[in-house]
């Protein structure tokens, strides 16, 4: 495509700003689940262990898909592939209200994870491709728009449980709205847009000789370390916060969905990570918000046990988590490739961090039964993230396209207009 094809900023935005409107619908579908879960896990006869497993098994969908996900995106459209990832969540989430027993929701959970696996990859991508001197704000906008859905979610499932007894409801709900967003994709979303190539037109934001020719390269793999630990501690928080709260503290499953909506509220801060990581040094803002990530986690395990507090720290949680972790990361790994291995630098962080994330609420429950919360918390949410901490010290931001580097300058740069 040419420079002159490029749509008028306003327009540009406009368009991302639908894009993430869609990718409300993605977390809502995502994290109602686990306020839901004390009650059909009744229903179900499940125990800790098995709703455990159910919480986060979508997450293995999610992982298997990643590098696949990656890979059609050199194949077919990134809009098709969207649209096709925000159908397959949408029916499995009604699926999963259908469900007989524990292995038909298990299948219709990772077939959802599937589907937003797409769904992620391709608007990433689109988002990277086409605001690439400003790729991390575009995607704090996307975070933003997962932040919104995260913070809807457990409220109104919560509410509605609360006020029909029903908690299939709320997955029928969510379904149905998944299925208008996906027509609001096809309709609204033009290809000038979502099949954007930076690297194919005559000006590109840098030289990229100094970036590695290839996908697996030390760079990547330490982000995909810090993915691999970051999604294991941060879906074990996702998945059994809510059952912690309910038989641990106590609290009613509107406080639970109360406290547990504001890891979405905090999820908003994306928007402010993606404008910070764009001018700042992004390796220490990574190694920053792993430690923070798990301080946090470990505070909310041990320390807090009021409603507020707890409400404090789950904005928190989703501030470091979501806001800060996922969006600098997810940034930080498609600069680490040339502009041709975007879609797949894609597909490898989503990957990597969703396929451990599969186990990580199994994991977190068998500590819970075998050294308790706290001990459990300390464990998964703490201790398992000095490994990547460590790691990212030796990440070299030289060979990568970060606008803050240590020391290395390309030997010839050419720009483009500014994107956002």
């Amino acid at each position: 495509m040419e420079s002159s094809d490029r749509l008028p900023r306003i327009a540009a935005i406009a368009i991302l700003t639908v894009i993430a409107a869609a990718y409300v619908v993605n977390a809502m579908d995502r994290i109602v689940f686990p306020t839901l879960l004390p009650s059909l896990a009744r229903e179900y006869g499940f125990t800790l262990l098995a709703g455990g497993l159910q919480a986060t098994i979508f997450t293995f969908g999610f992982g298997i898909a990643g590098i696949p996900g990656g890979i059609l995106l050199d194949r077919m459209s990134r809009k098709a592939l969207a649209i096709v990832g925000i159908c397959v969540y949408s029916v499995c989430t009604i699926l999963t209200g259908l469900s007989v027993g524990f292995y038909d929701m298990a299948a219709y959970r990772v077939l959802s994870g599937i589907g937003e696996a797409f769904q992620n990859t391709a608007i990433f991508t689109m988002a990277g491709a086409y605001f690439a001197q400003n790729r991390t704000l575009a995607f704090g906008l996307l975070n933003t728009a997962y932040g919104m859905g995260s913070f809807i979610a457990p409220r109104w499932g919560a509410h509605l449980l609360a006020q029909t007894g029903s908690w299939r409801l709320p997955l029928y709900v969510y379904g149905g709205i998944g299925l208008v967003a996906a027509l609001a994709m096809l309709t609204l979303v033009p290809k000038r847009f979502s099949e954007w190539h930076a690297g194919e037109i005559g000006t590109v934001v840098e030289d990229e000789r100094h970036i590695p020719e290839r996908l697996v390269n030390r760079n990547t793999m330490l982000v995909a370390l810090v993915a691999v630990s970051g999604g294991i501690a941060g879906f074990g928080y996702l998945g059994l916060y809510p059952t912690f709260l309910r038989t641990e503290l106590g609290f009613s499953v509107e406080q639970a969905g109360a406290a547990a909506s504001m890891f979405g509220a905090g999820a908003l801060m994306g928007l402010l990570c993606g404008y910070l990581a764009d001018r700042i040094n992004q390796k220490w803002l990574s190694i920053v918000s792993l430690a923070a990530l798990g301080l946090v986690g470990f505070a909310l395990f041990n320390l807090v046990t009021t409603p507020f507090w707890q409400s404090a720290f789950s904005f928190l949680e989703g501030t470091v988590q979501s806001g800060f972790f996922y969006v600098n990361n997810y940034s930080l790994i498609q600069r680490s490739v040339r502009s041709k291995l975007t879609g797949r630098a894609s597909g490898l962080f989503v990957t990597c961090i969703y396929l451990p994330a599969a186990f990580s609420g199994y994991i977190f429950a068998a500590l819970v039964g075998w050294i308790g919360w706290h001990g459990a918390a300390l464990l998964q949410m703490g201790l398992l993230l000095l490994v990547p901490i460590i790691a990212m010290v030796f990440f070299d931001l030289g060979k990568t396209s970060c606008k803050a580097k240590s020391g290395h300058r390309p030997s010839a740069t050419r720009s483009v207009p500014s994107s956002v």
